[in-house]
């Protein structure tokens, strides 16, 4: 897989969002050791880590789903870490957990129109917007009124992609999308997030995405920043193509490297 083209004239932006100092402890337990993150507005950046380094709390303490008990976490520089979590989510904030968090006795329709929060009913969805996903995803288009339940794997992760999609939002998380998909899956999923982080086919704002991943080619093949995660905090950050022609460096933050998975 071929590295994401950078967008023309690109150049790093100010991060959209911002850890500083965060620790997290869930019961007895202290997760997150002072994470400090920077996220760029209109970028792609991969949060990466052995497991239990750190990443999926990090995606849950941004969502408010569990509490930062230090630290700041800042959207736009206006800090969230105390905000409720439909708080968070109303500032066009979605989150795709590791489970995908679809309804499984719903359709696929009834699960998009449920994850729209300004639409009571199809009629007040943006149609240009559905096509444009449902083109992204054209098994949804497919299984249109067919459980979700019932979907494979890979169409159940393009629903719960498609759901945090179906409005716009300025910033999308994403915890470990291509696990246990096929390569074809995972390919096509590549080019539906390069769509989604240009912004889609009707020039709206390009989205800002935080993706959890363990595939270190697609990893390679998407992003643009990187952060690695180890023990609680973040160890490396930097650009992708940097971290991706570096195998030393790889080796040392993550135990393998990229090579060996081309």
């Amino acid at each position: 897989m071929a590295p994401a083209p950078p967008l023309p004239g690109a150049v790093v932006a100010p991060p959209l969002l911002r850890l500083e100092g965060v620790h997290t402890h869930i019961g007895a337990y202290h997760i997150l050791h002072g994470v400090d993150l920077a996220v760029p507005e209109g970028e792609v950046t991969m949060l990466l880590g052995r497991n239990g380094a750190g990443k999926t709390t990090t995606l849950r303490t941004v969502m408010g789903l569990w509490r930062a008990s230090a630290g700041r976490v800042l959207l736009a520089e206006r800090p969230i870490q105390a905000l409720p979590t439909p708080e968070i989510a109303q500032a066009d904030i979605a989150y795709v957990p590791e489970n995908m968090g679809i309804f499984g006795d719903l359709t696929v329709r009834e699960n998009l129109l449920l994850a729209a929060r300004r639409a009571r009913s199809l009629d007040d969805l943006d149609t240009g917007r559905l096509d444009w996903l449902l083109g992204l995803f054209p098994a949804l288009r497919k299984f249109w009124l067919h459980p979700a339940g019932k979907l494979s794997g890979g169409q159940k992760q393009m629903l719960a992609i498609a759901r945090a999609m179906v409005e716009p939002r300025r910033l999308l998380l994403i915890d470990e999308p291509t696990k246990g998909l096929a390569p074809a899956m995972i390919r096509n999923l590549i080019e539906a997030l390069r769509e989604v982080r240009r912004g889609g086919a009707r020039e709206e704002q390009p989205t800002t995405v935080l993706l959890v991943e363990q595939n270190f080619m697609v990893a390679r093949a998407l992003g643009d920043s990187v952060a690695v995660m180890d023990d609680g905090r973040v160890v490396h950050a930097g650009r992708m193509t940097d971290l991706a022609e570096d195998e030393a460096l790889q080796h040392r933050l993550l135990g393998l490297s990229l090579a060996a998975h081309q």
